[in-house]
C-alpha cells in the first residue's frame, strides 16, 4: 500500500487526488492530509441547510461537497485527515469498523482509551473525536476520516448550521455530536505536526505493506484540473444536492415578513414573498436566481432594495 504524505493544505485539491487515484489507479493508498478551514458536506447534503451562511461567507470559509455520503464536517490545521483507497470485493465494500481499525490501533497505542461509535464515529469518554465516510467505484473502496487533534471547536460549532427548521428537504441530515480535541487527551506531541508524524511511523512500522510515495507530476496535474472542474464550482458544491423548500419569518424595516421558496439545481424555482408590497413584488425578480448570497443580493440591488448587511441572511 503506497503511503502519501500531502504537502499541500489545499482542501480543493486534496478532495480531488482521491478521487483521482480511487478512479484512475487500481494501487492502494494510505493518504495522510491537513487542510486550510472548510466545511466538507457529504454528497447527498443541502449545502445551505447544513452550514451557517451568514458565518462562513463573512468569514471566507470555503464549503465543498465530497463524494461520499453522510454528514457535514469541519476541517482546519488542528485536524488530520486519513484515508484508505483499497481493492475490493463485492458485497464487503462498507466496512467502517475495518477501515478505521489501524486508527484505533495507533490511538490506544499512544495511550487513547478510542471506541468505534454508532455507524461511523470514534469517540473518547462519549465525545466525538473523528467522523468517517466511504465511497464506492466499481471494485474499490475510499474510506476517509477526521481526527480532531487541536481543531478550533469554537469555529467548527459557529460554522455548522443548528436550527434547520427552515429548511425541509430529502437530503441526508447530519448527527450533530458532541466534540473534543486529543490533545485534550495528549501530551506526547506538542503540535499536529508531530501527532501526523507520530502516525505516519506507527504505520510505518504496523502495517506490512506500507510503502511511502510521492504524487507524480502528471498525477497532481491532474488532480488539480478536478480541483478546478469540480471541487471548486458552484455546480457541484451547492447545486449539486437534492432540491429544498425554505420557509421563514423575520422583521424587516419593522415590517414583519414571511417567505417562501422552492429550490432545485442550486436555482430558485418559487418565491413567495408577504409583508411590504415592495418585497411581495420583488418575489417574481428572484426567480431562476441562485439561492446564493451575492446573486440575490445583486438581484435586490438592481431593484432598489437595499439591505442591511444582516438582512440577506433572512433568506438562508
Amino acid at each position: 500500500m503506497f503511503c502519501i504524505n500531502l504537502n499541500t493544505n489545499d482542501p480543493f485539491f486534496n478532495l480531488a487526488i482521491e478521487e483521482f487515484l480511487l478512479k484512475n489507479s487500481k494501487e492502494e493508498y494510505l493518504i495522510l492530509g491537513v487542510n486550510n478551514p472548510s466545511v466538507i458536506i457529504g454528497k447527498h447534503q443541502s449545502g445551505h441547510r447544513e452550514v451557517n451562511t451568514k458565518f462562513v461567507y463573512e468569514n471566507h470559509i470555503p464549503v465543498i461537497r465530497r463524494i461520499s455520503g453522510g454528514g457535514t464536517v469541519f476541517h482546519d490545521n488542528g485536524n488530520l485527515n486519513f484515508s484508505f483507497i483499497r481493492q475490493s470485493e463485492s458485497g464487503k465494500q462498507v466496512d467502517f469498523r475495518k477501515y478505521t481499525q489501524p486508527v484505533i490501533d495507533f490511538l490506544v497505542s499512544i495511550g487513547v482509551e478510542v471506541k468505534f461509535a454508532g455507524k461511523n464515529d470514534l469517540k473518547v469518554d462519549g465525545y466525538k473525536i473523528s467522523g468517517n465516510a466511504e465511497h464506492i467505484h466499481r471494485n474499490r473502496v475510499l474510506h476517509h476520516g477526521t481526527l480532531l487533534f487541536n481543531s478550533s471547536l469554537d469555529m467548527l460549532r459557529n460554522s455548522i448550521r443548528k436550527d434547520t427548521s427552515c429548511y425541509t428537504s430529502r437530503a441526508v441530515i447530519s448527527n450533530p455530536a458532541s466534540v473534543m480535541n486529543l490533545n485534550e487527551k495528549l501530551n506526547t506531541f506538542k503540535d499536529i505536526d508531530e501527532f501526523r508524524l507520530g502516525m505516519l511511523n506507527y504505520f510505518k512500522t504496523n502495517l506490512s505493506d506500507f510503502v511511502p510515495y510521492e504524487l507524480t507530476q502528471t498525477e497532481i496535474v491532474q488532480a488539480e484540473s478536478l480541483a478546478d472542474s469540480k471541487y471548486k464550482r458552484w455546480e457541484w458544491n451547492w447545486a449539486y444536492g437534492p432540491e429544498y423548500t425554505f420557509n421563514n419569518n423575520y422583521v424587516m424595516n419593522k415590517v414583519y415578513h414571511s417567505c417562501s421558496m422552492y429550490i432545485k439545481d442550486g436555482i430558485i424555482r418559487e418565491c413567495f414573498i408577504e409583508g411590504s408590497d415592495q418585497m411581495n413584488r420583488i418575489a417574481g425578480k428572484l426567480i431562476g436566481c441562485r439561492h446564493m448570497v451575492d446573486d440575490m443580493s445583486v438581484v435586490l440591488r438592481k431593484e432598489n432594495i437595499f439591505l442591511t448587511e444582516d438582512d440577506i441572511y433572512n433568506f438562508f
